[in-house]
């Protein structure tokens, strides 16, 4: 399950200090230089505003994939569904979120938890690819 929030096609500037020469993720380095960068993260994740959405991750099933309960995941409705992207789609009522295999004509929504099955997409279902995720935001 996904709940679903839309971006503003205007975007507001939130500029945010930005550590230009990253984070160590092992020692870390005296000399770092702390400048006052600013970064928005809107031009960093966002890259078509009109067609970007955020929903909200309710599950597991995603979590081979690095997807989380509780993570934020951006959604751009524009992009193509490609076989392996991972995808938020609208089955039968429902948001989810899966990773979509397209053999032929046939679909399929594989999660990325072997607690749960795939999900073939048949002509009976009532299926759209909503968008294709292109970041997740992490709920730490």
């Amino acid at each position: 399950m996904i709940t679903i929030y839309h971006t503003s096609p205007q975007f507001s500037f939130i500029p945010l200090t930005y550590i230009h020469q990253g984070v160590s993720a092992g020692f870390p380095s005296p000399a770092m230089d702390f400048e006052d960068l600013k970064i928005d993260l809107n031009t960093e994740i966002v890259k078509h505003p009109s067609s970007t959405y955020y929903g909200r991750v309710k599950g597991v099933s995603m979590k081979n994939a690095g997807i989380d309960d509780g993570d934020l995941l951006v959604i751009d409705k524009s992009l193509e569904p490609i076989d392996g992207r991972i995808a938020v789609c609208f089955l039968d009522g429902e948001f989810t979120a899966k990773r979509i295999r397209i053999v032929g004509r046939s679909v399929m929504l594989m999660p990325e938890n072997d607690d749960y099955k795939p999900i073939t997409v048949t002509p009976e279902n009532d299926f759209v690819v909503w968008g294709i995720v292109t970041h997740v935001i992490k709920n730490v």
